[in-house]
């Protein structure tokens, strides 16, 4: 894929393959942005009936402004690549031991509430194993069943509202994720966000091929997206804001004149207030967040599916 010419210069920290990430990932969501606008501008969007929490800004009619939000964790709870393989396994994509994986990873992601190197990666190289071979037109179909199945009841309405605060107020609004970018546009539409920047899978003829253009987009990678989309779209950083929950993001929190934290794990809540950033935890509390993981993970029997999730926890380690 060839380089985009309008990425700007770009922080050491960024690698050569996050930077081809973030430019995927923003050429990507500039496409989707475009063809879904008209549609966006006539559908009343899920969830915009919650009272909203009004945040201090933003400013109304500054169309050089805009707002870039994490996902897991941040507008919704738990993690769409765990949630969109439980939909996955329904439809028979693969076998039960890899559903108790996502079992685990999610379960794991839920009480711990940061992201483990280690169980995002195997996600991930799970996910693009499953899914080659399959057209992309198929998995975007399933994409829409699975988040009314199990995405639609996760998203945090106060989360929402502050991302509503921005469109009310003439904004764009994006999500920024290590999801796959199809799932992310699915669940951007449906909230009537502007768009999404999600991990790109390379596809030839529309066909998936197992393989990544560039690395996920996390970490450095999700500020090189926002910087490349920024630059496209004529945005002014210091004008904008970002919302996330987790400290890997905050390259993406630190581009930005408005960083919020969201849900912030210990590290990103520790920085957060070393500088004076904005901070909001919509959580009810550990103790419900642990009732709720097996449910959320998607384990039908409970106390087998905890058992053989945890042995197989123990085996890897």
């Amino acid at each position: 894929m060839a380089a985009l010419g309008w990425l700007t210069p770009r922080r050491r920290s960024a690698t050569a393959r996050s930077v081809l990430a973030g430019e995927a990932a923003a050429e990507a969501a500039r496409k989707t942005s475009a063809e879904d606008e008209s549609a966006l501008l006539t559908k009343t969007p899920e969830g915009a009936g919650e009272a909203p929490e009004e945040p201090a800004f933003p400013v109304a009619g500054d169309d050089r402004a805009a707002a870039f939000f994490d996902l897991d964790n941040t507008v919704m709870q738990g993690a769409a690549l765990f949630h969109f393989g439980r939909g996955l396994y329904k439809r028979k994509f693969f076998e039960r031991r890899e559903l108790t994986r996502f079992a685990w990873q999610q379960a794991w992601f839920r009480l711990a509430g940061v992201e483990d190197p280690e169980h995002m990666q195997d996600a991930r190289d799970s996910a693009l194993s499953i899914v080659k071979g399959h057209r992309v037109s198929e998995l975007m179909s399933i994409g829409e069943e699975i988040y009314d199945e199990y995405m639609a009841d996760r998203i945090w309405p106060g989360t929402r509202a502050l991302a509503q605060a921005h469109l009310d107020a003439g904004q764009r609004v994006w999500l920024v994720t290590a999801a796959p970018v199809e799932t992310a546009t699915i669940i951007a539409r449906r909230l009537g966000l502007t768009g999404a920047l999600g991990t790109v899978a390379e596809s030839v003829d529309g066909v998936y091929t197992g393989r990544l253009v560039g690395e996920p987009l996390h970490g450095p990678a999700k500020a090189e997206a926002v910087r490349a989309l920024a630059a496209a779209e004529g945005l002014d950083l210091e004008r904008c804001a970002a919302y996330s929950d987790s400290h890997n993001d905050i390259p993406m929190l630190s581009l930005v004149g408005h960083p919020y934290a969201i849900n912030p794990d210990t590290k990103l809540r520790k920085h957060a207030r070393a500088r004076d950033w904005r901070l909001r935890d919509y959580r009810t509390g550990r103790k419900a967040a642990k009732v709720g993981i097996l449910a959320a993970a998607g384990v039908g029997a409970l106390a087998g599916g905890t058992a053989a999730a945890l042995a197989l926890h123990r085996r890897r380690r």
